[in-house]
């Protein structure tokens, strides 16, 4: 089972970002995925989710929302999350982590995921 998380580097302020987090070894499409992001010496924030179906599919934090937008396409076991107008304060490491379809993208945020990748490093700088 992994989830591989890619896509981060530098980018100016103002600039966007499109991260991909793969899976292998687990049907990803029966898991609600999120993204996460650090910083070193801070919590961990659960930014954005997205379940695996119905009306209400995505979730984001306030800090993010209208900016950054979550998808998935499942026949390529891949959830995206694109980030745009990034601030200094979004550099982070970015994370995706997965929990079976039946979990709250506020529990998955929260922290209560079964599956966690590695990060990618995002940088805002000009």
């Amino acid at each position: 089972v992994q989830l591989q998380a890619s896509g981060g580097g530098l980018v100016q302020p103002g600039g966007s970002l499109r991260l991909s987090c793969a899976a292998s070894g687990f049907l990803m499409e029966y898991y609600t995925v999120g993204w996460f992001r650090q910083v070193p010496g801070e919590e961990r924030e659960g930014v954005a989710c997205i379940h695996t179906s119905g009306v209400d599919m995505t979730y984001y934090a306030d800090s993010v929302r209208s900016r950054f937008t979550i998808s998935r396409d499942n026949a390529k076991k891949t959830v995206y999350l694109e980030m745009r107008n990034l601030d200094p304060e979004d550099a982070a490491v970015y994370s995706c982590a997965a929990a079976p379809a039946t979990t709250a993208c506020r529990v998955l945020l929260s922290g209560e995921a079964r599956y966690w990748g590695q990060g990618t490093q995002v940088t805002v700088s000009s």
